[in-house]
C-alpha cells in the first residue's frame, strides 16, 4: 500500500518504517551471546542457500571446475570431516545439515566459504598459493563452518532485506533514481553493514580456532594463515573500509587465544571424521 503512494512519503516516515521494522523482526542470540536481527529465519536460509549452492555447484561442473582428484578430495574430507565431528558435538542440530564440500580449481582465487546448512567450497588457489598446511586449511574451514553454525547467512540475508526496503523507500520518497540510490546504498553499506560484518567476521575466528583446537589441529596454524593472507594482500584496502578485520589483526586476536584454545585439547587428539560428502557431481545434490 506505501509503495503505491510513495511520492506522500516524507524521510521521517521512511525511516520510521525501517526501524519499525527492525523492531518487529525476529531476534536471535549468536554462539556468542551476541544478538542477532533476523527477518529471515535460519531454516529459510538453509533451503535458499541449497538452491543456490545447486546452481553454483551446476555452473562449476559446466565450466568443469570442480576438483575430482581422489588425493586432493581426501585430504579436504579428513580435515573437514574432523571440524565437523566438533561442530555437531557442539551444536547437535546440526547432525541433520547436509555437509558437503565442493574444491574448485581456481588457482588465481584465495577463498573458501559456506553456507547455511553446511555446504562448502574450497578453492585450490587459496591452498596453493598460501601453501597451507593441514592445521591452516583447518583454521579456513573451522572459520567458514563457524559462519554456519553463528547463523550469519540468515543474518546477512536479513540484512539484505531491511537495507533493500530502505532503499527503496528512499528512492522513491525523493523520486530519485540511479545517482541518490547509488549514494545511499554506499551509505547504507558503511553504516549498517561494515560493523556487523566485522562482529562476524571475528565471531567465526573465535568460534572457528576452538572447533580446529578440539579436532586436533594445532591452534598457532590461525596466525600463520592470517600473516600468510597479509603478504598475499600486499596493499589492501584499509582495514576501516573493508567488511573483514585486517589480517595483521585477525593474527594479533588469534594469537592471543592460542593458549586458551590449546587447553581444551592439549595433546591435540585427532577428532573422528565426519562423514562429508565430497561433490564432483550433480546426482550428489538431489
Amino acid at each position: 500500500m506505501l509503495l503505491n503512494n510513495t511520492r506522500k512519503i516524507t524521510k521521517p516516515a521512511m525511516l520510521t518504517a525501517c526501524l519499525s521494522a527492525a523492531l518487529l523482526a525476529g531476534c536471535a542470540t549468536s554462539p556468542t551471546g551476541r544478538s542477532q536481527i533476523m527477518v529471515v529465519s535460519p531454516d529459510e536460509a538453509i533451503s535458499q542457500s541449497k538452491s543456490a549452492y545447486v546452481s553454483t555447484v551446476t555452473e562449476l561442473k559446466q565450466s568443469d571446475q570442480l576438483v575430482t582428484d581422489a588425493k586432493q578430495l581426501k585430504r579436504i574430507q579428513t580435515i573437514t570431516g574432523r571440524l565437523v565431528t566438533e561442530a555437531v558435538a557442539k551444536f547437535p542440530k546440526t547432525a541433520d545439515w547436509e555437509w558437503s564440500v565442493a574444491v574448485i580449481d581456481d588457482p588465481e582465487t584465495l577463498n573458501a566459504w559456506c553456507m547455511a546448512g553446511g555446504r562448502m567450497a574450497i578453492y585450490t588457489g587459496i591452498i596453493n598459493q598460501l601453501a597451507l598446511d593441514d592445521d591452516e586449511i583447518a583454521q579456513i574451514m573451522g572459520h567458514e563452518i563457524s559462519h554456519a553454525l553463528a547463523n550469519h547467512t540468515a543474518e546477512q540475508m536479513s540484512r539484505a532485506v531491511l537495507i533493500n526496503a530502505g532503499l527503496a523507500a528512499t528512492a522513491s520518497a525523493t523520486d530519485q533514481n540511479g545517482i541518490a540510490l547509488t549514494g545511499t546504498a554506499l551509505a547504507a553499506k558503511y553504516a549498517l553493514q561494515l560493523p556487523n560484518s566485522r562482529t562476524a567476521e571475528t565471531e567465526a575466528d573465535e568460534i572457528g580456532i576452538e572447533l580446529a583446537a578440539r579436532a586436533g589441529y594445532q591452534p598457532e596454524a590461525a596466525v600463520s594463515l592470517w600473516k600468510k593472507m597479509q603478504q598475499a594482500a600486499g596493499g589492501s584496502t584499509p582495514e576501516f573500509l573493508s567488511t573483514h578485520p585486517s589480517p595483521k589483526n585477525r593474527a594479533k586476536t588469534l594469537g592471543n587465544l592460542g593458549t586458551q584454545m590449546r587447553a581444551l585439547n592439549p595433546s591435540m587428539t585427532k577428532a573422528a571424521v565426519y562423514p562429508v560428502t565430497m561433490v564432483t557431481d550433480l546426482s550428489q545434490l538431489d
